[in-house]
């Protein structure tokens, strides 16, 4: 029934995170399945404008990109406006945008339990609940949130990591509650050990034992993740909301 044609032709998605790693490849993977794309990112970048113009190009569709600091409540209210002033409806939220921290319980400083909660757990909820206003007129809409399979594990060195992704995961699910009757269906998704810049923050040790420790014996490509958002985002997953989809290889 699919085969032949791009899941999500015409649909508008807002994706946060969008310079690198998995949200690069969300942005890729959305569009070249039809959807027109605002691409939120923090830093102004030339290569970026670029790398957009030539996606959108590529698989005719509108690709815009939108810059501003998610722990900044300003300028995500100033994003926001200018999504509005489009005057676009909203298909699809992808909270993807976030920053990794490993330390010990006890070596966590409430600075950095601050820092990571705000940008992995409050943006994203705030943002969610701005751009939710503009689902509910058409009383439709796909909520994705990336998570991690470290808010599921509790992985020693994670605490602070884990708690706020966990955070993020239990938001999306009482968003899911309150929003399924309203036709807004709101999932996780829970990567595994992923091959983006985050793993800089790990030794090499612990990467080659968390990909041994896989039942697929690898790590994850980001288009792995993108591949799972796409699937939430169309109608392929109509009936699921409320879900948390591992994408660990088998952890």
């Amino acid at each position: 029934m699919y085969m032949n044609k791009r899941l999500i032709e015409g649909k508008n998605a807002i994706i946060t995170g969008c310079a690198r790693g998995i949200g690069k490849s969300i942005v890729e993977v959305l569009a070249s399945n039809g959807a027109n794309i605002w691409a939120c990112a923090r830093t102004k970048s030339t290569d970026f404008e670029n790398y957009l113009q030539d996606l959108s190009k590529k698989h005719n569709v509108t690709i815009k990109a939108i810059y501003f600091d998610l722990s900044n409540k300003e300028e995500m209210k100033n994003a926001v406006k200018q999504i509005i002033a489009d005057k676009n409806n909203i298909d699809i939220l992808v909270n993807n945008a976030g920053i990794t921290y490993n330390s010990l319980f006890q070596m966590s400083t409430q600075n950095k339990i601050d820092e990571v909660m705000n940008v992995n757990f409050t943006a994203p909820f705030l943002f969610t609940q701005y751009i939710v206003k503009l689902m509910l007129k058409r009383n439709m809409g796909s909520i994705i949130n990336i998570s991690s399979s470290a808010a599921l594990d509790g992985n020693a060195g994670r605490a602070v990591y884990g708690a706020s992704k966990a955070a993020l995961l239990c938001a999306t699910k009482a968003l899911a509650a309150e929003l399924g009757d309203q036709g807004i269906r709101a999932n996780v998704i829970a990567p595994g050990i992923t091959e983006t810049d985050m793993l800089e923050s790990m030794t090499e040790d612990v990467i080659r034992e968390t990909v041994m420790n896989t039942d697929l014996k690898r790590s994850g490509k980001p288009t792995d993740i993108a591949n799972a958002v796409l699937y939430l985002a169309s109608d392929l997953s109509s009936y699921v909301t409320g879900q948390v989809l591992r994408v660990d290889g088998g952890m």
